[in-house]
């Protein structure tokens, strides 16, 4: 539909300061305008819910590590087959398979069916990125872009070593530029670089990474500083040193520190909020990081819930990975990618009755609960590691429902959770408009994207809308109407059409003098002929950035 009337509804837009107001909402070409002629086709929604579309900050859906994990999980392919839906615009529907990584399809059909309509690739290896693009080329509905791994780039180093920051900080734009990235991405900042030397563990932020000016906190120092240079809508967007063991709570406070007064973004804080002991012990640290996210307003953050059952633990952090091979058993897949990153894979499975498990998923909703700033602490499980987005609905209902959340409480190992604030009874409950944020404007806002995550005048017409139900779960498991760009592509609870969605990228100024020194790197250690790394062919307009 061109234009369309939508009426009836409870408006849940906490960008707009509206929380739960009935009023029209008007579509026309693909976005919301302030009003419409009285003979616009109407949408009637009396008694539901409406929202933006949502927006997954953090997740793992098309890059070259998703593709293999597809490859060591077969047996997912069969076990959750997807048929191809019955489209009603003549679109040609496509099957595929389900699991914790779905296939393209699947991954677009899934999202769109929770009402999610726009969602970001958290770790892209550059010199993949033209893979990526193809996937979500093949990956419909839902608008995609993705971040561009840095934290153990070679070449990055080397600058931070000669103290050549402005060129570390052309490196960086050229790397989004050529790449048809989003944002500044590490992971485990000089750590894989060390593990592909065979240390497992950085101690402190001054370890040294081959140079000795080259230190973990140097390049968190440089990143950031030369996103916010960059002016990128979103920062640098962070995985901590050491994630998964205990007591790495004084890493992440340490890191958090050392860009004090700088805009940063920490990613699946639950993940490194683990206090106790590594080999000894374990507890929950997550009232620290919480105190001193909801103190310092230059930070934001996502959580990285851990939901119970199966999961695919995927990630550039190649030495957590061996960690979990070793200590489950389990296949898995271990990388180096041409002097850039690393990536490491391996199958998992969270059980209610595991301790560490329990208290993970404890960990997770105490950063929920104990955030005073739901626009600065928004929902991922960083899927598929903590969980798929399919969880999502029942994540809502844990922070919306307390009689739900303390029954699932009782139900999980108790041999951790003894001082955590969940067990001392934390009484609060999300409200509908606390969820619109952390699930839609809080991400847009986050993102820099100003034309998502509401429905103001001039924002994209991506909007859900959900019927009310008591059960939390099964409301935002089943959407009634989803519509993307102003076309509904989701009614009744089931996919009716299937348009593409569009890329998100930026394209930040650099100066060209740094080709010279590149191009004489890429010819000594390169695989690939400098002229030949950058994407091209992008369609969609870049999202301005405020400098560069």
């Amino acid at each position: 539909m061109t234009q369309l009337r939508i009426t009836g509804g409870a408006i849940h837009d906490p960008a707009n300061g509206i929380d739960g107001d009935v009023r029209d909402i008007c579509i026309d070409g693909g976005r919301i305008v302030a009003s419409l002629p009285g003979d616009a086709p109407v949408l009637r929604a009396d008694g539901m819910v409406i929202m933006a579309g949502g927006i997954d900050i953090h997740a793992h859906v098309a890059a070259s590590s998703v593709s293999l994990g597809r490859r060591l999980l077969p047996e997912e392919h069969t076990l959750d087959p997807a048929a191809a839906p019955a489209l009603d615009d003549g679109t040609i529907p496509r099957s595929g398979s389900g699991g914790t990584v779905p296939s393209t399809f699947t991954t677009g059909y899934r999202y769109a069916g929770l009402g999610y309509t726009t969602v970001f690739d958290a770790a892209v290896a550059p010199v993949s990125a033209r893979q990526t693009h193809a996937e979500f080329d093949d990956t419909p509905i839902i608008d995609g872009g993705f971040f561009a791994l840095l934290g153990n780039d070679e070449y990055l180093h080397r600058q931070i070593a000669a103290n050549e920051l402005g060129r570390a900080k052309d490196y960086a734009a050229w790397i989004l530029k050529s790449t048809g990235g989003y944002a500044i991405k590490v992971v485990n900042p000089g750590g894989i670089e060390l593990w592909k030397r065979n240390v497992r563990e950085v101690k402190t932020l001054d370890d040294p990474v081959g140079a000795s000016n080259v230190t973990p906190r140097r390049i968190l120092e440089v990143l950031a500083d030369a996103a916010n240079g960059l002016g990128l809508p979103h920062p640098v967007h962070i995985h901590c040193n050491n994630l998964g063991v205990a007591g790495n709570v004084a890493m992440t406070l340490e890191s958090m520190r050392a860009l004090e007064g700088r805009r940063a973004h920490f990613t699946h804080l639950q993940f490194h909020s683990y206090g106790g002991e590594r080999g000894k012990s374990w507890s929950s640290a997550a009232r620290q990081v919480a105190e001193y996210v909801n103190g310092h307003p230059e930070v934001t953050g996502d959580v990285g819930q851990v939901m119970f059952g199966d999961a695919t633990t995927l990630t550039a952090d190649g030495a957590v990975e061996y960690l979990l091979h070793t200590s489950t058993g389990r296949k898995w897949i271990n990388a180096d990618i041409e002097l850039e990153t690393g990536c490491g894979i391996v199958p998992y499975t969270y059980k209610d009755k595991a301790a560490v498990a329990s208290l993970q998923w404890v960990v997770g909703l105490e950063l929920f609960l104990l955030s005073t700033d739901p626009w600065r602490m928004v929902l991922s499980t960083d899927h598929p590691n903590g969980g798929s987005f399919m969880s999502y609905p029942d994540l809502i209902r844990l922070l919306m429902d307390r009689a739900y959340r303390d029954d699932k409480l009782k139900s999980v190992n108790q041999k951790m959770l003894a001082g955590s604030a969940l067990a001392d009874g934390i009484t609060r409950e999300y409200s509908l408009n606390e969820i619109a944020i952390i699930t839609r404007a809080g991400p847009a806002r986050q993102l820099g994207l100003r034309q998502k995550g509401h429905l103001g005048v001039g924002a994209d017409a991506d909007i859900t809308i959900y019927s009310r139900d008591a059960d939390y779960a099964k409301m935002f498991s089943t959407p009634r109407y989803v519509l993307k760009a102003g076309t509904l592509v989701v009614e009744e609870g089931q996919l009716r059409r299937a348009p593409s969605g569009k890329r998100i990228f930026v394209q930040p100024g650099y100066d060209d003098a740094l080709l010279r020194d590149l191009g004489k790197y890429f010819d000594a250690y390169s695989s690939i002929r400098l002229a030949n790394y950058p994407v091209t062919g992008l369609r969609d307009a870049p999202v301005a950035t405020g400098a560069g």
